[in-house]
């Protein structure tokens, strides 16, 4: 693998930003979502008067918001907490390489995993996961210090940092599965593109046009991302450097054109993070390595890496059947079966499994011969035997656990698991130190993008006025937001609540609660400047599906970015007082007759509300990247104050 010391630093400076960004956008949620007076309070997710032990608790629900009394603190409290320290650390890890040690990684994921088991439906995402895994990665390939003076790579360098390598090709390769696997006709039809710019949850400005490109541009760039996501992924094991530099720049490419299009918070930020596992440092110090290879090998590495790329772009246009048209088009339909498709994947999986310990086995062998023939001292090459030895067994272990849920991609290699794989995963399953990834298995709104649009009335016959969420369509007038790396929890989920019924989302009921008792921490979650009941709430409440379309491109300079239809009512007319409804919040335990849980103290209350109040006056996006700027602003100033 070569040198990936000063790659490995970029890395974990990378998911730093990525966790700074987490931890920011969750926290300026926190009262709305989970508060006590928030949609769904997690304080009914534990249970702080209970007479269990502190580690009867934890084994309960694996928190550190069980130590919320120890501090005088309420559970709302106690998430600001774990929240702003998890800022905190981040940002430190950001703007200084020292911090980015496995003691820190190892509180980052410990404030985010205890964030997330009371995260309920609004941390129900793959990215959350995704940051799960890839920040437990981190606590094995960041070193536990940095010493003063710099020094190479140590041999289990480039060994954990293949973990990430391996992570990244199972993200990338699964949710290229998905999408064939799941049989959904707008992905086998190349249709997909051409429905999702206006489907997606959050499109931004630019996905208006993107869905206006021409039909057979939109089917030939649906094929192009099944290519980056089915094929590219095999290439991140390839033994040419530059094959996989290559592939490290199309992946780039790829995630850049989705934030472009789509708000996706900080997940491809995370995919990017991840793919500079596909360089070395010789990427980045191109002239001190040049003394060091002959122009031959270079020669030949450029032809292979040509010869590479040629084959995937021949492969592309036979099992796409890609033909130039008269009018210099490019026409694209897929050229295997579905069954076809089931046949190659039964043997693609364990292919690729075998591909990825052979690749793990080589850097093994690479680690340990380094050890115990380049090391210098006896003391000094048994220490560094012993630590790769250590880290390997750490690294063996995860790929193991990681081939159970990654070989559910086919169904016939359910039963070929061995047992006890599939035991030590469910050991650890809770933890999600490995997981199963899939994004877009079926495209949905193919008819029109569905939409709850909730209203209120202070008469049971009107007239009914809308609320306006923040981001999310609603307004047909309003314009398309970027709001990346912040993710709106709640928009979000009002996009999921679109795709079903009000039965199969509870949380809507409570939402519907709130905005008839005027609860201002949840109000604070959608357009204060658009509230139609600012001045006191309405007395009735109901919700109605609409199907949203872009409108046409002839209309392109017109203020208008949507058309709507109205499809039906999605929940009944609600009222405070309604019986049902308030029998239903008890079960959920969204209303409580029992006081708070615990008495806050006085000072650290205070303070917390002052960070809260200065946090809630800037947009949330436009928080994250001034928090972002002044970051690289101290990382400036320390690199002019080194220079000098």
């Amino acid at each position: 693998m070569g040198e990936v010391r000063y790659t490995r630093n970029l890395f974990l400076r990378g998911i730093c930003i990525i966790y700074l960004f987490a931890f920011l956008s969750f926290y300026i949620q926190i009262p709305g979502l989970y508060g006590n007076n928030g949609v769904l309070p997690a304080k009914a997710q534990l249970d702080l008067r209970g007479g269990n032990t502190l580690s009867q608790r934890i084994k309960q629900k694996p928190t550190l918001l069980w130590l919320a009394p120890y501090i005088s603190l309420n559970t709302e409290y106690m998430l600001d907490v774990l929240a702003i320290l998890g800022i905190v650390l981040s940002f430190t890890g950001f703007i200084s390489q020292r911090f980015c040690t496995a003691p820190v990684f190892a509180g980052l994921w410990s404030l985010y995993y205890s964030l997330y088991q009371v995260g309920q439906t609004f941390m129900s995402f793959q990215w959350d996961v995704l940051l799960l895994e890839a920040g437990f990665l981190c606590t094995i390939v960041a070193p536990f210090w940095y010493p003063r003076r710099g020094k190479s790579s140590t041999p289990s360098t480039a060994l954990t940092f293949w973990a990430v390598r391996w992570l990244l090709f199972r993200l990338m390769f699964s949710s290229g599965v998905v999408k064939l696997t799941s049989g959904c006709p707008t992905w086998w039809g190349l249709e997909a593109l051409n429905v999702h710019f206006e489907s997606q949850c959050i499109p931004t400005l630019l996905a208006w046009y993107a869905h206006h490109l021409p039909a057979w541009f939109l089917r030939l760039t649906t094929v192009g991302a099944n290519v980056f996501e089915l094929a590219i992924p095999f290439l991140f094991f390839f033994p040419n450097r530059k094959v996989r530099i290559t592939s490290f720049y199309l992946q780039v490419f790829l995630q850049v054109n989705i934030i472009a299009t789509g708000n996706y918070n900080f997940f491809n930020l995370l995919t990017i993070c991840l793919s500079i596992s596909l360089l070395d440092d010789q990427f980045f110090y191109k002239k001190k390595a040049k003394s060091s290879q002959s122009d031959f090998v270079d020669y030949f590495s450029t032809v292979v890496c040509l010869f590479v790329y040629a084959a995937v772009i021949y492969g592309t246009y036979v099992y796409y059947n890609l033909k130039i048209t008269e009018d210099f088009t490019i026409e694209s339909k897929i050229a295997f079966t579905k069954e076809q498709f089931d046949r190659a994947l039964a043997t693609v999986v364990p292919i690729s499994i075998y591909m990825g310990l052979a690749s793990l086995g080589f850097v093994v062998a690479e680690a340990v011969t380094y050890s115990i023939l380049s090391v210098q001292g006896i003391g000094s090459k048994l220490l560094s035997t012993f630590t790769t030895l250590i880290y390997t067994l750490s690294i063996v272990y995860l790929f193991g656990i990681s081939v159970v849920p990654y070989a559910t991609l086919h169904s016939s290699h359910n039963s070929t698991v061995p047992s006890l794989l599939k035991h030590m995963y469910s050991d650890v399953d809770h933890l999600h130190l490995v997981n199963s990834y899939g994004l877009f298995r079926r495209m949905t709104g193919v008819g029109g993008r569905p939409e709850v649009i909730i209203e209120g009335s202070n008469s049971i016959d009107g007239p009914w006025r809308e609320y306006e969420f923040l981001y999310k369509p609603g307004n047909v007038n309003n314009s398309l937001p970027f709001v990346v790396p912040h993710q709106p929890r709640l928009d979000w989920q009002m996009w999921f609540a679109a795709l079903g019924t009000y039965h199969q989302n509870p949380w809507l009921m409570s939402l519907a609660y709130r905005l008839l008792s005027g609860q201002p921490e949840v109000l604070a979650l959608i357009n204060q400047a658009q509230n139609p009941f600012r001045d006191s709430p309405p007395k009735y409440i109901r919700a109605s599906l609409y199907h949203y379309h872009y409108t046409p491109w002839s209309q392109r300079h017109s203020s208008t970015w949507w058309t709507r239809e109205k499809i039906g009512e999605y929940f009944p007319i609600f009222s405070k007082d309604h019986p049902p409804l308030l029998e239903y919040l008890s079960k959920m335990k969204i209303i409580q007759d029992k006081p708070d849980e615990q008495s806050v103290n006085p000072s650290l209350k205070l303070i917390l509300d002052s960070l809260r109040a200065v946090a809630g006056r800037v947009e949330a996006s436009l928080l994250l990247w001034s928090v972002f700027t002044a970051g690289c602003a101290i990382i400036m100033s320390g690199y002019n104050r080194v220079k000098h």
